[in-house]
């Protein structure tokens, strides 16, 4: 009798996979991150994204390409659908005086960035990427002072005063914040306007020191940002600002259709006197592309809104100065525009009265310049002399880019008031000079 072998017979050897064991692929990534340390390699792809991400989860702030070596300090700051990676990139390139931020170029394509922005994916995004801190009410409210502080130092002594301070705490304090866990949906956004306003100042600041590339990056991250604080008022606000700087170098190219995207979204949402404002630089925009009838009808409508009492007014356009002089300013462009120089002298008297001359130092040596200016093309020599000097007398000490081409524009008609011996016109020539030197 046979026996059976009680044995189980082994199973058929499996053929060997193909491809690399598990050591073999640690050993792998590590040899790639060797060359990405030494810098002999890049990343491919969204590599480097994704571990700057890990990284930020990790030490619990925002951790750039920049910082980890896997970017060009010296190469712009690419377009990030992050605003907080972004703001926080162009913060610290402003603390380390990177040149490529001081030669950006602004371009009439950046204008229109906010009509094709897409707001709820960014917004899923960043509600995605939620830290462990959580924020206080007092960590918004100490930013929001903070900027207030900065703002006012700004007025007085120009763009140039404070700029790398400014950027510092916007990229190493406040954008941070916005990584962090928030008790309530309404501190959330109070952080994002907090941050978006520190951010308009930042633009704001190189709009004044003639950086109009970086002004336009910050105002455009701005806007994103304010897009999460409020997608009616404040994200308004910052496609005015893009449209008000456009249209003071004379870009105006996409500035109506912005400034009326801004006035759809923030009509119903702001008070009388930021509603003001967007018709005020309407109008701008009108007569900057020579729509003279729709730009009158924009400029009574900025009229109507001032008169309607229904405050409060927020933050966000609190920092541009009371309402009823930036819109007698603004007016007073929009007829330079017209050719409307008898109207423009008036607007300019009227907004000398309405803005507080210590508090609002630089906004009344530009309104002075301005004024002789419509004084000079009225023909009224010794008037424009004496308005031209008391602008002069208070861009002393300033660092600022245009109190510099106000001087410069100036100095044409001057050397013509020398030849004609107009009274203190070779006196305010020198004066010039040296400001200029």
């Amino acid at each position: 009798m046979l026996r059976r072998n009680s044995a189980r017979p082994r199973p058929p050897r499996r053929p060997a996979r193909s491809g690399t064991s598990h050591t073999e692929t640690r050993t792998a990534y590590r040899s790639a991150i060797s060359h990405w340390v030494n810098g002999t390699r890049q990343p491919t792809g969204r590599t480097g994204h994704y571990l700057a991400e890990a990284l930020s989860r990790r030490a619990g702030r925002t951790v750039t390409l920049t910082e980890i070596g896997l970017r060009d300090p010296e190469a712009a700051v690419p377009d990030d659908p992050d605003p907080v990676v972004t703001v926080t990139d162009l913060g610290r390139a402003d603390m380390e005086r990177r040149r490529f931020l001081a030669v950006a170029a602004f371009t009439t394509a950046g204008v229109a960035m906010p009509l094709a922005y897409d707001h709820e994916a960014v917004s899923r995004m960043l509600r995605a990427r939620t830290g462990r801190t959580l924020v206080g009410a007092e960590d918004v409210d100490v930013v929001r002072q903070s900027t207030t502080a900065f703002s006012a130092a700004d007025e007085r002594l120009g763009g140039g005063h404070g700029l790398t301070t400014v950027t510092a705490y916007l990229a190493d304090t406040a954008a941070p914040m916005l990584r962090a866990r928030f008790a309530t949906e309404a501190l959330r956004r109070a952080a994002f306007g907090a941050v978006a306003e520190l951010a308009y100042l930042a633009g704001w600041k190189h709009h004044d020191l003639g950086q109009e590339g970086a002004a336009q990056r910050y105002y455009q991250v701005g806007y994103q940002l304010a897009c999460e604080a409020d997608p009616h008022g404040h994200a308004a606000w910052m496609m005015r600002a893009l449209a008000h700087q456009a249209l003071s170098l004379k870009q105006p190219h996409h500035c109506v259709d912005l400034v009326e995207g801004a006035l759809s979204r923030g009509l119903g949402h702001v008070d009388g006197q930021t509603e003001a404002l967007l018709h005020i630089t309407h109008a701008r925009a009108f007569a900057a592309v020579n729509e003279k009838p729709a730009a009158a009808r924009a400029l009574l409508a900025a009229e109507d809104a001032l008169l309607r009492d229904d405050g409060p007014q927020p933050s966000f356009s609190l920092v541009s100065g009371p309402a009823a002089g930036t819109v007698a300013s603004h007016t007073a462009r929009t007829l330079t525009d017209l050719a409307d120089h008898v109207g423009t002298e008036q607007q300019h008297r009227d907004a000398l009265l309405r803005w507080d001359p210590v508090k609002y130092k630089r906004v009344h040596a530009l309104t002075y310049a301005d004024l002789g200016d419509s004084l000079a093309a009225q023909a009224r020599a010794d008037e424009a002399v004496a308005a031209w000097s008391e602008a002069l007398t208070l861009m002393d000490g300033m660092t600022s880019d245009r109190t510099r081409k106000a001087i410069t524009s100036i100095r044409s008609t001057l050397a013509v008031y020398q030849r004609r011996k107009v009274p203190g016109a070779a006196e305010l020539a020198r004066r010039a000079r040296e400001a200029l030197a």
